[in-house]
């Protein structure tokens, strides 16, 4: 499969193509092809994954109708002449978005494209503009609605639901650290975030931008995430209501237009195709792991070993990890899928609390050198004059914050299981 990348492939061909010849060797002639077909049906038409076209649809008309620019103007006005303000928009205006995109690259490329020239215009340093951008820009992984949380869910087979809601604490720690760092940053050098004179507006006019562009925000966060948790709605409903309270937005906004509805059905398209072909070369790869004896094998050699599990989790921590240094987040999670979640039941992990420690080392990585695909976005969308080395040394400092939240995970698992069990 490597190879095949190697000679640019697309990653779903390649992988199907690999999956391929190992089903003609763990199963052998026709019978191996017609498995593989099977697959392909069973695999993709499965009701879990209806909320991964969904959400993806919803983030697409969040931000080609221009809903996105209007509620980062509203926040910003309402950030008032707060020192580093751009940044603090940045965190705030990046998690709104993250709760309502799923996806962590259009994040980062919006993000990117609007906040960072401004902050370049106003002298900001690296550390204060694109630090921030590509840190929350990678919330998109955790907070529902996940479209990779979904996909990641699906093939460890644990609970859709549970799962997205179980990174909503994760997610929150992760950007109260990022508005830490940047507080810190602005009270050691406050020519980092060099300050300059902004309209006051009166607390009415704050009120009215609070009730008209953000509440609304809020409710439909609440449609995707608050009827999950209360048990009234599944994912799949949930991410419905999701799509029909943003276009409900984007119509009282006035803002809504065939071309908008166009661009967001297409890119959903073109994005879930791609998906759901990794998903049945993942689901092919389980069945030959399983056949070959693979995956009993792993278990029972790591199970079988004197080594407390802890570095067993560090092991498979530190491998997404370093696969998110050199290649895609839904290549990564098709790999190692089908192998950790068997070996993390043979040890008795919670696989909930598995899911979510990887999602946020797939989050890291997007912003790791030498190929977080985060940072090629980033310095793509940014200024002229921005090279990747500038986006590397400005993302060091979040990583580290990142780091230090997954080990406060690792030691409080109840920071990320609360949630769930509180769900009906």
């Amino acid at each position: 499969m490597l190879f095949l990348m190697a000679m640019r492939m697309p990653v779903a061909f390649a992988f199907l193509a690999a999956n391929l010849v190992g089903a003609l060797v763990f199963i052998g002639g026709e019978v191996s092809v017609l498995q593989l077909v099977a697959n392909a049906t069973t695999s993709v038409t499965t009701f879990t994954l209806v909320p991964v076209p969904l959400f993806l649809l919803m983030g697409e008309l969040f931000f080609h109708p221009g809903v996105a620019l209007r509620v980062f103007d509203a926040i910003d006005r309402l950030l008032g002449r707060v020192p580093g303000r751009l940044s603090y928009l940045t965190v705030g205006g990046g998690t709104l978005f993250a709760a309502l995109s799923g996806s962590s690259i259009a994040n980062i490329a919006m993000l990117g494209s609007t906040l960072l020239p401004q902050m370049q215009v106003r002298h900001y340093k690296p550390i204060l503009s694109m630090g921030p951008i590509i840190a929350t820009g990678g919330l998109a992984i955790m907070f529902p609605p996940s479209a990779l949380g979904v996909l990641l869910g699906s093939i460890a087979q644990v609970d859709i639901g549970k799962l997205l809601i179980a990174g909503i604490v994760p997610g929150l720690l992760l950007a109260s650290a990022y508005v830490g760092i940047i507080a810190y940053a602005v009270w050691r050098d406050p020519e980092a975030a060099p300050h300059y004179d902004v309209e006051p507006a009166p607390l009415g006019a704050k009120l009215r931008l609070l009730a008209t562009n953000v509440l609304p925000m809020a409710g439909v966060i609440f449609m995707v995430v608050g009827l999950i948790i209360l048990g009234i709605a599944t994912p799949s409903e949930a991410a419905a209501f999701g799509v029909l309270g943003v276009l409900m937005l984007a119509a009282a906004f006035r803002s809504l237009t065939w071309e908008s509805i166009s661009k967001s059905v297409l890119g959903t398209v073109r994005v879930t195709g791609m998906v759901f072909l990794i998903i049945v070369g993942a689901s092919t790869f389980s069945q030959i792991l399983a056949l070959s004896g693979a995956s009993g094998g792993l278990i029972g050699w790591a199970t079988s070993l004197s080594l407390h599990p802890l570095w067993v989790l560090a092991g498979m921590l530190l491998i997404a990890l370093v696969l998110g240094m050199l290649m895609e987040s839904v290549s990564i999670i098709m790999l190692v899928g089908p192998i950790f979640f068997p070996l993390a039941a043979g040890l008795g992990f919670d696989t909930i609390w598995l899911a979510i420690l990887i999602l946020l080392m797939l989050e890291i990585s997007l912003a790791t050198p030498p190929f977080g695909i985060g940072l090629f976005v980033l310095a793509g969308v940014a200024p002229r004059g921005v090279t990747l080395a500038d986006v590397v040394h400005a993302s060091v400092p979040y990583i580290a914050a990142a780091l230090l939240v997954a080990c406060l995970l690792i030691a409080v698992p109840e920071l990320v299981t609360a949630l769930p069990d509180l769900m009906r």
